[in-house]
């Protein structure tokens, strides 16, 4: 099926590539999940929009050159079987845009709801002072705390040094780079000494099976962003013995595991985990208060790590 040509509409281009992309063994899930929605990001971002831009028509002509970069892009979903936030270079986080590439994961969290939601009841309103990331790829985490806590500081981490330069490309061009300090770090190793109000966390978790077992799309991104180990814990362990040292009195904790939360219930049985229920999907998300963190005993309650 050859694509429409000019003056092809935007509605006539989505169309040709949901029907192109449904007929490819294709995997969705960074972003949409569906052939109709992943077409729609691929067809909005060729022509130049954004997908929350108002001035969307479905009737709106498509230029020659456009059309072209579309047709170019479908193709390559289909034959490489891209995400397609790297062939368009741009996905969105909590409304916010961000540049990705393959240095990063394609942001995708669940943790985006109980940001903009100042993680309540735990927060609220309650001022913070400074806020923490490990882990932040493309920076979307902590530019989404820096959004929603205006009060704070933010300083996030990274062990690579192009996720590192993406991230700071990011900020800069959301103006948060007077905000949120970004540092080499691998866990706390690497951080100025200091305790935070609220530690956020979404690290490699997923297991050595689940690694086997994961699409094509999947394996485009950073290996090292995604592999935890034999049970996914291989960061989750030892970020959850060392927060306690790094939180305020009152802080907080907030990780995301995915279905290696399993595993982590099974290792620390006694540890006193609440896990985020989300509006809009997702699932995987713990929440541990600081005393709660530095009253447990991680050698005595199942195996440390």
């Amino acid at each position: 099926m050859k694509i429409p040509q000019p003056p092809a509409t935007l509605l006539e281009l989505v169309d040709w590539a949901e029907q192109r992309l449904a007929t490819a063994p294709l995997a969705y899930g960074h972003g949409t999940d569906n052939p109709r929605d992943e077409a729609a990001w691929l067809v909005l971002a060729g022509a130049g929009f954004a997908p929350d831009d108002p001035a969307i028509d479905p009737d709106t002509a498509v230029d020659a050159a456009a059309v072209e970069t579309i047709g170019g892009w479908v193709q390559r979903r289909i034959e490489e079987r891209l995400p397609t936030a790297y062939l368009t270079g741009r996905a969105w986080f909590a409304g916010l845009p961000f540049r990705v590439n393959e240095h990063v994961l394609v942001p995708r969290s669940p943790l985006a709801e109980p940001i903009a939601e100042r993680f309540a009841p735990w927060i609220g309103e309650r001022p913070l002072e400074r806020i923490l990331e490990i882990g932040t790829g493309c920076g979307c985490i902590a530019a989404a705390c820096a959004h929603a806590f205006p009060e704070a500081r933010v300083d996030a981490t990274d062990i690579d040094d192009g996720a590192l330069a993406l991230a700071a490309t990011n900020l800069a061009e959301l103006g948060l780079d007077d905000r949120v300090a970004l540092h080499r770090a691998d866990l706390f190793d690497g951080l100025p000494r200091r305790r935070y109000d609220l530690i956020v966390s979404n690290p490699p978790y997923v297991d050595r099976a689940a690694m086997a077992a994961l699409p094509a799309e999947y394996r485009h991104e950073p290996g090292s962003a995604l592999g935890a180990g034999e049970d996914g814990l291989d960061v989750i362990a030892p970020l959850l013995m060392a927060a306690g040292d790094w939180l305020v009195e009152d802080g907080l904790l907030v990780v995301e595991t995915g279905r290696a939360g399993a595993a982590l219930t099974a290792r620390w049985p006694r540890l006193p985990l609440t896990w985020l229920e989300f509006d809009h999907g997702g699932e995987g998300v713990f929440v541990i208060e600081a005393d709660a963190l530095r009253g447990h005993d991680f050698s005595a309650d199942g195996r440390s790590g």
